[in-house]
């Protein structure tokens, strides 16, 4: 795919968002001193413990929407489709008794169903994204709330499920070093989107359809398909967040996620990912989770009200948008 970009324009760009993310990680320090100052149990082992805990769910879902957001599309459904993924593995390994891998698998691959149903929707329906993502959000809620009886399902007879999350591959390795499974999976998903975005033609195309999809299209290149398999790949990581937050509560809670969708869109947009499509890193949305996740985390320690909370948050929200604004303006 040959580089017809101006020299001088494409390290204005590269420039541009290496000092965006330069930013939210000077953020996310200042904030770790600021909380560490104020109060002394925020640097303790099992407070930093549960911020990374809080971090592997949101962050792997913010990497689902990271992924649709670079084609310039929105996701709404990823909360909800987290729970539905779990309520999926709730019913393989608890109601029908299947081996733990099945349960793996089904939740990954009902995720990458409903991921692909939305990028249909939106490729062939020409439905826009925040229209056909809203109505899957409620879909997703309705079904997960049916098929689970509006109970919880818990997974109490499925050994290891538990370890997929809390356990420590590493704390078994390297004793005095208990980083949770979780944290390694959002680092594998991580690699592995990051990898996708960087070195393959879904990644290339992915940027090219959020930077303009007509030209991608006025190519000859197939659009339709190259969206819905982004959609796709974002389903299957709600998929693996699924089994992620089930196995931190050891259940499938039908009447959890939605408000998740918030803080994932929260944390790309803190990362530098750009709204309008065509610019955004996985790295940059990690720094984004970890202040979603540091911010909660130290405010709630300083005993600040919750919608005390949700205020600092959406000004925070509001200032990266600003910013993305101020970066596109120069370039």
């Amino acid at each position: 795919m040959t580089d017809t970009t101006a020299p001088g324009q494409k390290t204005g760009i590269r420039i541009s968002g290496a000092f965006h993310r330069l930013l939210a990680f000077s953020g996310l320090i200042a904030l770790v001193v600021v909380f560490s100052l104020a109060s002394p149990n925020f640097m303790q082992t099992q407070n930093i413990l549960a911020i990374l805990q809080a971090t592997s769910v949101n962050g792997v879902l913010a990497i689902a929407a990271t992924l649709v957001i670079i084609t310039g599309g929105i996701d709404l459904s990823v909360g909800t489709l987290m729970t539905f993924c779990a309520v999926i593995a709730g019913v393989i390994l608890t109601y029908w008794g299947l081996p733990l891998p099945l349960g793996v698998i089904g939740a990954i691959l009902a995720g990458t169903v409903v991921g692909f149903t939305s990028g249909t929707i939106i490729a062939k329906l020409k439905v826009p994204p925040f229209i056909a993502t809203l109505g899957m959000m409620l879909i997703m809620k309705g079904l997960s709330l049916v098929i689970s009886g509006t109970r919880p399902i818990y997974f109490n007879d499925t050994p290891g499920f538990t370890q997929i999350s809390l356990g420590s591959m590493v704390g078994s390795v390297i004793p005095g070093l208990p980083i949770p499974n979780g944290v390694l999976i959002l680092f594998a998903v991580a690699l592995l989107a990051a990898f996708i975005l960087g070195k393959t033609a879904l990644g290339r195309y992915t940027f090219a359809l959020g930077s303009n999809e007509e030209a991608v299209r006025l190519s000859g290149v197939n659009v339709d398909r190259w969206k819905i398999a982004v959609y796709a790949l974002a389903g299957s990581i709600c998929g693996v967040a699924g089994l992620l937050i089930a196995s931190r509560l050891n259940s499938a809670q039908p009447a959890l996620g939605q408000g998740y969708e918030l803080d994932a869109i929260a944390a790309v947009v803190i990362g530098g990912t750009s709204l309008s499509g065509g610019r955004g890193t996985v790295l940059g949305t990690l720094i984004g989770a970890l202040i979603i996740s540091v911010l909660a985390n130290g405010l709630r320690i300083l005993s600040v009200a919750q919608e005390w909370q949700t205020v600092v948050t959406g000004c925070i929200i509001i200032l990266a948008v600003y910013a993305d604004i101020l970066r596109r303006r120069k370039l």
